[in-house]
């Protein structure tokens, strides 16, 4: 299925994407206001490495079933703990929960907008897993 997209429509999907895996804390930050970056972040917090990991490629298979699109970039660390898949226009940060808590990206981007868990729930419905 091939279907153009805007940034928000693709960043709501893919923390759906990221919630049918069991992510966690899951955060989208409309950045455009403050950045040209990107146009969003979309965070989310894995439980353990491995899921960190299945979070990263599962949602990189998704997107490109959905959309016939591959991130434009990745980057991991060395312990896979905090994993980076760079859309272009959403930039998707998926972290260990230690990770999550010592880097706070949340607090760096305190100017940003963010979009509620309900509206991107609705956004998303159409790509869930259910």
């Amino acid at each position: 299925m091939t279907k153009d997209i805007d940034s928000k429509e693709l960043a709501c999907i893919i923390a759906g994407t990221l919630d049918d895996k069991l992510g966690k804390d899951i955060t989208i930050l409309n950045i455009s206001n403050v950045s040209s970056l990107a146009d969003y972040f979309v965070i989310v917090t894995g439980d353990s490495t491995p899921q960190v990991k299945a979070l990263m490629n599962n949602t990189k298979e998704k997107i490109k079933e959905f959309f016939e699109r591959s991130p434009i970039r990745m980057e991991n660390d060395a312990k896979n703990r905090w994993n980076l898949l760079d859309y272009g226009d959403v930039i998707v940060h998926i972290l260990h929960r230690d990770e999550r808590e010592t880097y706070a990206i949340e607090k760096f981007w305190s100017n940003a907008f963010s979009i509620s868990e309900s509206e991107w729930k609705e956004l998303s419905k159409d790509y869930r897993e259910f």
